[in-house]
C-alpha cells in the first residue's frame, strides 16, 4: 500500500503542470544563454579577424596619398574604406553590448526556473481527484504550454534581434572622427604627410591667437604626439619614472597617466644615464585605436588602452647604444614593432622584435647584421604586399612584418644613422648624416646593392631629421638648410637657408611645406617651383619633436607644454 501510494505520489509530482512549466523554463533559458554565448563567441572571432584587415587597408591607402598625388579616386576610396571600418567596429560593439544583455537575461529566466521547479517539487498525498481539480489541472496544463510556448517565442525574437545588425547613424557614432588618425611618428607610414588640407597656417603663442589649448606635460622628453580620434598620446621620463599620458584631444585635460615599471639595475651595475641630449622618453609612441605602446630609452615597453588601463609590460633590456637608444615603434595589424639595433654591426646583438599588441609576448625575432642606430622603421605598401623597411650602418634592410623574413637589402650607409626612410614613387629613400641621399627600388630580392640603387646624391645630407616627398620632389632638412630634389634621378633644384636651427623633420600639408625649428617658430612655405616663404608662426617655446597633424588641428610638443593650433571647432574638409 505505502509503494502505491509513494508511486502515485511521484506520478503526481510529474504530472504537475506548475512544475512542468518551470522545468522548460529553465531548459529553455539554459538554451537561450547558451546560443547567445556562442554567437558572441562567434561575433569576438571575426571582430579579431576582420577589423585589423580592414584598418590596415585604410592606413595603407592613407599612407599612398603622399606617393599617389594625382589619384582623383584615392581620397574617395579612403573614405568609403573609413566608412566601412567604422561600420563594422560599431556593428561588432553594439553585437557585443546587446549580446551581453540577452546572456544576463537568459541566465535569469534559467535560474528562476531552476528555483520554480524546486518550489513544486512536493510529493502530493495520492486520492483520487474530483472531477473540477481534474478540470482546474487542465486548465493549469494549458495555461503553462501558453507561457512555455510564449517564453519560446520572446526568446527566439531575442536571438533573432542579436543575429540583425544594428542600424547604425556614422554621422553620429562614436569615434567618426578616426578618419584620419596620426598613429605613429611622422604619421601613417612614417611618411610626414597630413590627409587633411584644412590644417591652421596662423597662430601666435604669445598672444594666444590660433592656440586652442596648452597643457603642461608632467615629465619631459623628445618623443612626438601621436592622435586617434579625441586623444593624444604622448610619453615622459626621468631617472625615477617612465610613463605614458592620455590627453583629450579637445580639451587637453591630461585624462590619465600610465606608469610603466623601470627594471632596477643590479647591485653590481651603475645607474644608467643617457646623454641629455637624448633623455628617458625619445622614441614616439604607437596606436591602432584599440590600445597605445611606449618604449623608453632603458628598453622597457608598456602598453595601455584608452582609458589608461594598463594592459602590459615587457623589458627588453638596456640596449647598447653610444647615444641612448631612441627609434619609435611601429605597427602592423596587432603587431608593435621594435628595432632594437645596438652594439657594434660585428656584435651579432641588433634584433627586430615583433610583440603581440594584446598580451605583449613575442611573437618573432630576427637577427640584424648592423650596428646601433636611431633611425625608426616603417611599415609601406608596395605592390600588393607590405614592408617593413629598416636602416642602420651598414644596411637598408627591407623584411616581411608578417614574420619577419628578409626581403631584400643593400649596402649604401655609414655611421650613425638616426634618420627614418620613407618610400615615395617606387624607392626607398635613406639618408646618410653629411654624406648623401640614396633611391632604392623597392621590388627586389635578395641583396639588390648592384641591381636597384637607382641614384645616390652625394651632396650631402642631414643628420637627425626624416626625408618627406610628394612623391615627384624630396625635400631634405638639416641645420636649417632645406634641400629640394627629384625623385626621379636625385637632382637637386633648389636649396634655401631658413637661418633656423631644426631637430622636428619637415611634413607636407598639400602643396605646403611646414618646417619647425629649434625655436618653435614653424616655417609655412610653398615648393614649386622654387621655395616661397608664406608665414612665419611662432610658438614661443623650443621645440625638438615633430608635430602631428589632425582634422583642422596641428599638436606641437614643446619642451614643456603640449599645444593644440586649431579653432574652437573641428573644421570639415
Amino acid at each position: 500500500m505505502n509503494a502505491n501510494t509513494e508511486q502515485t505520489a511521484g506520478n503526481t509530482e510529474e504530472q504537475n503542470p506548475w512544475r512542468r512549466c518551470a522545468v522548460w523554463t529553465a531548459i529553455i533559458g539554459g538554451g537561450f544563454s547558451l546560443i547567445v554565448l556562442v554567437l558572441m563567441t562567434v561575433n569576438y572571432v571575426q571582430a579579431r579577424i576582420n577589423l585589423p584587415r580592414l584598418e590596415e587597408e585604410l592606413l595603407a591607402m592613407k599612407a599612398a596619398i603622399g606617393t599617389q598625388p594625382d589619384n582623383e579616386q584615392l581620397p574617395l576610396r579612403i573614405r568609403l574604406a573609413d566608412l566601412q571600418f567604422r561600420h563594422q567596429k560599431m556593428h561588432h560593439l553594439a553585437y557585443a553590448h546587446r549580446g551581453g544583455y540577452l546572456l544576463l537575461g537568459g541566465i535569469v529566466v534559467f535560474l528562476i526556473g531552476v528555483k520554480w521547479a524546486g518550489a513544486f517539487k512536493k510529493k502530493l498525498p495520492a486520492r483520487p481527484l474530483p472531477a473540477d481539480e481534474r478540470n482546474g489541472q487542465v486548465r493549469e496544463a494549458r495555461w503553462s504550454r501558453w507561457a512555455v510556448t510564449t517564453g519560446v517565442v520572446i526568446l527566439a525574437a531575442g536571438v533573432l534581434l542579436l543575429m540583425m545588425g544594428p542600424s547604425i547613424d556614422l554621422t553620429q557614432a562614436d569615434g567618426a572622427s578616426v578618419s584620419s588618425p596620426w598613429p605613429s611618428f611622422r604619421g601613417s607610414g612614417g611618411q610626414g604627410i597630413s590627409t587633411h588640407a584644412n590644417v591652421p597656417t596662423d597662430w601666435d603663442g604669445e598672444t594666444g591667437r590660433g592656440i586652442l589649448w596648452k597643457t603642461k606635460v608632467p615629465l619631459p622628453g623628445n618623443s612626438s604626439p601621436v592622435v586617434w580620434g579625441d586623444r593624444v598620446f604622448l610619453s615622459g621620463g626621468d631617472p625615477n619614472d617612465l610613463q605614458v599620458y592620455g590627453f583629450d584631444a579637445d580639451s587637453g585635460d591630461l585624462l590619465w597617466t600610465g606608469d610603466v615599471t623601470r627594471v632596477p639595475v643590479k647591485d653590481d651595475e651603475d645607474p644608467y644615464e643617457p646623454m641629455s641630449d637624448t633623455g628617458y622618453a625619445t622614441p614616439t609612441v604607437v596606436t591602432n585605436g584599440r590600445w597605445v605602446c611606449a618604449i623608453f630609452v632603458t628598453g622597457d615597453v608598456g602598453c595601455f588602452d584608452f582609458t589608461g588601463r594598463k594592459i602590459w609590460e615587457k623589458s627588453l633590456g638596456i640596449p647598447e647604444s653610444i647615444y641612448g637608444y631612441a627609434a619609435s615603434l611601429a605597427i602592423y595589424r596587432n603587431l608593435v614593432l621594435v628595432q632594437f639595433d645596438q652594439g657594434g654591426a660585428e656584435d651579432g646583438i641588433s634584433e627586430l622584435i615583433a610583440l603581440d599588441g594584446f598580451s605583449g609576448n613575442i611573437v618573432w625575432k630576427t637577427k640584424r647584421p648592423v650596428a646601433n642606430s636611431w633611425s625608426s622603421p616603417v611599415v609601406t605598401e608596395v605592390g600588393d604586399a607590405h614592408q617593413l623597411i629598416t636602416c642602420a650602418d651598414p644596411w637598408v634592410i627591407a623584411y616581411d612584418p608578417a614574420n619577419g623574413a628578409e626581403l631584400w637589402k643593400a649596402q649604401c650607409l655609414a655611421g650613425d644613422i638616426a634618420s627614418t626612410p620613407i618610400y615615395a614613387n617606387g624607392m626607398v629613400f635613406v639618408i646618410e648624416p653629411y654624406t648623401h641621399l640614396a633611391a632604392i627600388r623597392a621590388d627586389g630580392r635578395g641583396d639588390v646593392t648592384k641591381t636597384h640603387v637607382a641614384w645616390i646624391n652625394d651632396e650631402g645630407g642631414p643628420d637627425i631629421c626624416s626625408p618627406v616627398s610628394d612623391g615627384e620632389y624630396i625635400f631634405l632638412l638639416g641645420d636649417g638648410l632645406l634641400c629640394c630634389h627629384k625623385t626621379s634621378d636625385g637632382t637637386m633644384l633648389w636649396e634655401e637657408d631658413l637661418k633656423a636651427y631644426t631637430l622636428a623633420s619637415p611634413s607636407l600639408v598639400g602643396d605646403s611645406l611646414y618646417l619647425l625649428d629649434d625655436d618653435g617658430v614653424m616655417h609655412i612655405a610653398e615648393y614649386k617651383p622654387k621655395y616661397k616663404e608664406l608665414a612665419k608662426c611662432k610658438l614661443g617655446e623650443k621645440c625638438h619633436a615633430s608635430p602631428a597633424f589632425a582634422d583642422g588641428r596641428i599638436y606641437i610638443r614643446g619642451l614643456e607644454n603640449l599645444y593644440c593650433i586649431g579653432s574652437e571647432a573641428k573644421q570639415e574638409p
